[in-house]
C-alpha cells in the first residue's frame, strides 16, 4: 500500500475525531531528543517540532478547551497514534511531568537515520540507542525504561482527541 494512495487517506479520515492511539514507546525517546536537542519554537498552544534533520518541521496545535491536540507527522496522520512532536509539545508545555535529564541522554541522535537503518522497526532502533546510552552515559536501562513507560502513560492518561481534520505531513527528509 502507497503511503500516499487512497487507502492510506481513508485510514486518516476514519480515525480522526477519536481519542489517540497509544503510540510505541519509542516515540517518547524520539520526543525527548526533540527536547533535547532544542528542535522546538512553542507560542502558546502551537508549536513547530523540527526533524532530527532539520530540513522539514511538523506543526502542533493544541485546544485545551476541547483536550484537543494535532500534529501533521506522518505516524499521526497514517497510523493514527500520537506522534513525537505532539509528546515533545505535551512534555515542554508542563502538561506531563517528566526528568529533563532523559532529554540530554537523547540529544544527537539522527532517528530518521536510524530508523530507516533499522527499517522502522522500533524495537531494533531502541535497542541500539539503549546501547548508546550505557555506552556514554552508564545509565540504568531499567530505570531508564520504567521512566519511558510511565511518560507514555501519563501522555495516554490526558486522553486526548483528535481534531476535525488532520494537516498534511510535510514532504522532504
Amino acid at each position: 500500500m502507497s503511503v500516499a494512495g487512497p487507502e492510506s487517506f481513508q485510514i486518516a479520515t476514519i480515525l480522526i475525531g477519536m481519542e489517540w492511539a497509544t503510540p510505541p514507546v519509542n516515540k517518547v525517546y524520539e520526543a525527548l531528543g526533540a527536547i533535547g536537542d532544542g528542535r522546538m519554537e512553542v507560542t502558546g498552544n502551537t508549536a513547530r517540532v523540527y526533524s532530527s534533520s532539520r530540513n522539514k518541521f511538523y506543526e502542533v496545535s493544541y485546544d485545551p478547551e476541547s483536550n484537543t491536540i494535532s500534529s501533521n507527522d506522518n505516524a499521526s496522520y497514517y497510523v493514527g497514534y500520537l506522534g513525537y512532536p505532539a509528546i515533545a509539545f505535551l512534555l515542554i508545555c508542563g502538561l506531563v511531568d517528566w526528568d529533563p535529564v532523559m532529554a540530554e541522554y537523547l540529544a544527537g541522535f539522527r532517528w530518521k537515520d536510524i530508523n530507516q537503518r533499522f527499517k522502522n522497526d522500533f524495537a531494533k532502533t531502541d535497542a541500539y540507542i539503549d546501547e548508546e546510552l550505557v555506552k556514554v552515559h552508564g545509565i540504568d536501562l531499567t530505570q531508564f525504561h520504567q521512566k519511558l513507560e510511565k511518560l507514555l502513560a501519563d501522555v495516554m492518561h490526558l486522553k486526548l482527541m483528535k481534531p476535525a481534520s488532520l494537516p498534511r505531513p510535510p514532504k522532504g527528509y
